[in-house]
């Protein structure tokens, strides 16, 4: 029996080395872009970081045996004014990498007029910059580079909506125009929209101030800027939560039917916000959607 055990405790060491080999990255390898000089403090605390100035990815790299070739870069929710990187980021990473799914987590700036000229652009440069950066090292990493794709939570979730909605315009220096588009988008309760109805009044105030313009409001709600471009989505949310409300969700969801954009949506009844701490099995759905939309094979 010991010997049995210390098999099993051995093939378990195995599975998880295997599936959790992590490598942090810087996201740019010169100047980072729309940033001044400041004296902002990063902490990290109860898994979370503050202050971000300096923005990087954390890699989880699925072992040969089980990667699907696919990608993901994770961007963990906070109203824009913190990043819940533990709870949202890392695990979230490592349930992707069990699943041969390669996991990138990104660590983004948090809007700041002390730290930004243009806060507003801060969180989605770097959001182009890890699609790019992951694209580019596709071959490195065992990705294929037409199935990278982006996840976001919460505010999280406004910026992934963001980078599938804005991928057009690069925000970041880009001579080897990579293509900035997400292959897919995933949301889970997020923030979509900046209307007044409609919004997480803190993650608008954050990003765009106290009073921002209407044109940059719409700009900003991307609800609003779904096109035919817009890649397909898999959208999650709880009917009660009462934070960010699921019209974000069903909104965002409206508009990309209606533009014959690939999309499945699952609102539960109860859950509230930030459900996936309590729902175990929240990711199964998800997976099965991976699946038909050919995104993983197995």
């Amino acid at each position: 029996m010991k010997n049995e055990l210390k098999v099993i405790v051995i093939l378990l060491f195995i599975i998880s080395f295997a599936v959790s080999a992590q490598e942090k990255h810087a996201l740019y390898t010169g100047d980072i872009p729309n940033s001044k000089a400041n004296s902002v403090q990063e902490t990290f605390a109860s898994g979370m970081y503050r202050g971000v100035t300096v923005p990087e990815l954390e890699a989880y790299i699925p072992d040969k045996d089980i990667a699907t070739g696919a990608a993901v870069v994770i961007c963990p929710g906070g109203g824009y004014s913190v990043v819940v990187y533990q709870g949202e980021g890392i695990t979230t990473a490592k349930a992707f990498a069990e699943k041969g799914i390669a996991a990138f987590v990104l660590k983004y700036r948090l809007p700041d007029d002390n730290t930004m000229p243009d806060k507003k652009l801060g969180p989605l440069q770097d959001a182009q910059q890890a699609i790019k950066l992951v694209r580019e090292n596709a071959a490195k990493w065992g990705v294929n580079p037409n199935k990278i794709g982006i996840i976001g939570f919460s505010a999280g979730g406004h910026l992934a909506s963001t980078a599938a909605t804005h991928f057009s315009k690069s925000l970041i220096e880009n001579n080897s125009n990579t293509s900035l588009r997400p292959d897919f988008q995933i949301l889970v309760y997020p923030v979509i929209s900046m209307q007044n109805n409609l919004t997480h009044a803190d993650s608008r105030k954050q990003l765009l101030g106290t009073n921002p313009d209407q044109d940059v409001i719409d700009l900003f709600s991307n609800e609003l800027q779904v096109d035919e471009n817009t890649p397909p989505a898999y959208i999650t949310h709880a009917a009660d939560d009462k934070l960010v409300d699921v019209d974000n969700s069903i909104s965002y969801f409206e508009e990309l039917r209606k533009h014959g954009i690939p999309v499945e949506m699952h609102i539960y009844p109860k859950g509230g916000h930030g459900f996936i701490f309590g729902m175990k099995d929240w990711m199964d759905p998800l997976f099965r959607w991976m699946k038909r939309s050919e995104i993983i094979s197995n």
